[in-house]
């Protein structure tokens, strides 16, 4: 992944993930191909989806389109609820395999902890023997608490990632302290603010017209400074091109800092012990 515009983070695996990827959801097949294909001529090689966006064979239609070798390329996909045991993780990578058209995935996570049902902790198990076999390269949860990775951690299972919903309004530095100390790399989704007017906030213009830089590129340099790994979805050729043309500019610390202060809490997150799939 050496000609990746994106620069890398090592994971415990000792795959390398790139800071900046393309996130699917909620683009259909079609469009997600489309999207991927020009991401990967613009410099991407991080593509994000899941079982439950219903465009896998779309995200890996694209990569085949673009004619990019497969080792040049970071897949990520997760899969639902109905799989999470041992055997059950094994099924959902045969079918998100067979729909993207590759025989590895890079990454796997288990993509809601989903508690009443409690079988997050045998699903983990289930990635480690993938990992093992050499069917994905590295394994990881999303949406999980500090609260379920301590439950994880103690059957001796380290996740690699936790993508979780974070932008500056949404710090969540609980989360965040707790991947670091356990070396879990945190991944930011819905990183410009999942709908909200964060981009048109008077702290991100200002910066914006600082740096001569749309509102979006401040945001997501705002997640790399931070060491997050950020997958920003669109289906723009432009704001794709943007999206990652981050690369030739910093914000000083205390920009970093001026961002991180639109923190409002987890009052509207998402509460990952009452919603799952």
């Amino acid at each position: 992944m050496t000609d990746a515009a994106a620069p890398t983070i090592e994971l415990l695996s000792g795959a390398s993930i790139p800071v900046l990827g393309l996130g699917t959801w909620p683009l259909d097949d079609e469009e997600a191909a489309t999207a991927v294909e020009h991401a990967v001529s613009v410099g991407y090689r991080l593509f994000d989806t899941a079982e439950n966006y219903g465009n896998e064979a779309g995200v890996g239609e694209g990569i085949r389109r673009s004619g990019i070798e497969r080792d040049q390329v970071f897949i990520t996909t997760k899969f639902n609820k109905q799989w999470h045991g041992v055997d059950g993780v094994r099924k959902a990578f045969e079918q998100s395999a067979a729909r993207l058209g590759v025989d590895y995935i890079d990454l796997l996570l288990v993509h809601w902890p989903n508690p009443e049902q409690d079988r997050y902790v045998d699903a983990v198990k289930g990635l480690a023997g993938l990992r093992e076999e050499g069917l994905i390269r590295a394994f990881g949860v999303s949406n999980f608490k500090p609260a379920h990775l301590e439950r994880v951690l103690d059957a001796g299972l380290v996740p690699e990632v936790n993508q979780i919903q974070l932008d500056p309004r949404h710090t969540r530095p609980d989360s965040r302290h707790f991947h670091s100390k356990h070396g879990i790399v945190t991944e930011s989704w819905s990183p410009l603010g999942k709908g909200s007017d964060l981009l048109q906030s008077t702290a991100v213009d200002q910066l914006a017209d600082k740096y001569g830089m749309t509102p979006a590129q401040i945001v997501l340099r705002w997640h790399i400074q931070l060491g997050l790994v950020a997958i920003p979805k669109s289906a723009n050729p432009l704001r794709i091109k943007q999206n990652i043309n981050l690369f030739g500019f910093e914000l000083t610390q205390d920009e970093v800092e001026f961002l991180s202060a639109l923190d409002t809490g987890e009052g509207d997150i998402t509460d990952s012990d009452s919603f799952g799939h």
